[in-house]
């Protein structure tokens, strides 16, 4: 006769859990804790009494916990520092009739004498590593967090909750958005939040490195692979990325040969360092940014299309700076704070007039833009409050009446370049429509519809093949 655990008394259930080699904890969909085991209890230094019914951050630091319960996302054998050492810790979202409830959590080893035990084997070794990962990799980190991303407008904190949402998941993600509106700065933060923060965070610019010299950057190369090659060889910085993100900003601008290089390793997930035969497995997520549109560029030609939908994944588009005005002085003040170190200043401030100031203006540049005119002001600057004639005369010499006028033009004209479309693309545009008529005129028959329209059947072919005609 098989027995289900109703027959197993909760005294035994209770004394089984306590001798587990893993300390135990379960948090509800707030990640208020719902219970915690004893020995858990034990190395925290708190009691199951006072511990259940808390906010499991409050309880257990780094815990993670309260994440994996709104997302559903499993974590397991992730790294956690507690109390000065790092752990060991699985996390698992708790389903019940198909409905997300909490999250279970365990953490390795049973008592502080066995922590302390293992702990005196490993953590030299730990130390060690410690070493060379900081000497090494000190640069690959993610240097911001969500909490950095400042703006409280609705349509930027819709996107931002969006990105914090997604940065736990292991997709590939495009971020979209105006030169300076703040790609990198989400690129940073969706790492650190994720489960591969542990790992490097490698950003690269692709219109910063000259074609010939892009792929031995991503790649690597072997020994000898070509003149000038360094002895030994080198890693590319997909390879150094692995278990991280790497981040291809101004992706736009990759060269068609290029991408479908890439194209491989997000399919295949390997590389193959140049001058050499074998393939190196990496895992690694992508993040790309770029301030173009990749559709239109994939409609002309430009940009290939298995690759775009390889990318866009997840799509994040991140507002300009003019359409949420509200944002402005909050972001200037938050930029202030880090100029002040800069400039080893303290107590600066905004003016009033300089703040209505900056809310009329329409920030082609976005937040690098603002950055610099704080900047300037600042070099200009005797006291502590930054007024209206510290900002750039094309700031401070435009009356509100006229400035106001500027910034309906300027969002006019941008809605009317955002609709006009370059003389290449109407052509391609074109001719895509005349190839669907021709296919619809001869009822799907493409060898009908190349005598249709005068071609040869190849270049129908190739046409519709480059206008993702099926």
């Amino acid at each position: 006769m098989k027995l289900g655990i109703d027959h197993i008394p909760y005294e035994w259930i209770e004394q089984i859990i306590s001798l587990s080699a893993e300390r135990i904890v379960v948090v509800d969909r707030d990640g208020v804790i719902r219970y915690i085991s004893d020995s858990y209890c034990d190395f925290l230094g708190t009691t199951v009494e006072y511990a259940t019914g808390r906010y499991v951050g409050e309880i257990i630091e780094n815990t993670r916990m309260h994440i994996v319960a709104r997302t559903g996302q499993a974590e397991l054998a992730s790294v956690q520092p507690i109390n000065g050492s790092e752990m060991i810790a699985n996390r698992y979202p708790l389903i019940v009739d198909g409905e997300l409830v909490g999250a279970f959590g365990t953490v390795m080893f049973r008592t502080p004498d066995e922590w302390r035990d293992y702990n005196r084997k490993i953590q030299p070794l730990i130390q060690e590593l410690k070493f060379y990962k900081t000497k090494f990799e000190n640069e690959l980190k993610s240097k911001y967090s969500f909490d950095d991303i400042i703006g409280n407008s609705p349509s930027f904190m819709a996107v931002k909750q969006f990105a914090e949402r997604i940065s736990v998941s292991q997709s590939g993600v495009l971020l979209l958005g105006e030169s300076g509106t703040g790609k990198e700065l989400f690129a940073h933060a969706i790492h650190n939040n994720s489960t591969r923060a542990a790992f490097p965070f490698v950003p690269i610019n692709c219109a910063s490195i000259p074609d010939h010299l892009l792929e031995s950057e991503l790649f690597g190369y072997e020994e000898g692979a070509f003149t000038g090659a360094k002895r030994g060889g080198k890693k590319g910085q997909l390879q150094v990325a692995n278990y991280g993100t790497i981040f291809l900003d101004e992706i736009g601008d990759m060269p068609l040969a290029m991408q479908s290089k890439l194209l491989r390793v997000l399919q295949e997930k390997e590389i193959q360092r140049i001058g050499s035969q074998k393939t190196i497995p990496i895992d690694v997520r992508v993040i790309a940014a770029t301030h173009r549109d990749l559709e239109k560029m994939v409609l002309v030609g430009e940009f290939r299309s298995d690759l775009y939908y390889r990318l866009n994944v997840i799509k994040i588009e991140i507002p300009s700076l003019r359409r949420r005005t509200e944002d402005i002085v909050p972001i200037a003040l938050n930029l202030l704070k880090k100029l002040e170190k800069k400039f080893n200043r303290q107590g600066i401030e905004l003016s009033k007039k300089a703040s209505e100031r900056l809310k009329l203006h329409s920030w082609p540049g976005n937040i690098r833009e603002l950055e610099n005119v704080l900047e300037r002001a600042l070099n200009v600057l005797d006291g502590k409050m930054i007024d209206l004639f510290h900002l750039p005369l094309y700031l401070r010499d435009i009356e509100p009446v006229m400035q106001e006028t500027r910034i309906h033009i300027d969002s006019i004209c941008q809605e009317k370049r955002e609709e006009l479309k370059s003389l290449k693309e109407e052509i391609a545009l074109a001719e895509k429509n005349t190839i669907l008529r021709a296919i619809n005129a001869s009822g799907g028959n493409k060898v009908e519809a190349a005598r249709l329209l005068q071609i040869s059947k190849t270049t129908l072919y190739d046409k519709c093949k480059l206008h993702n005609i099926k």
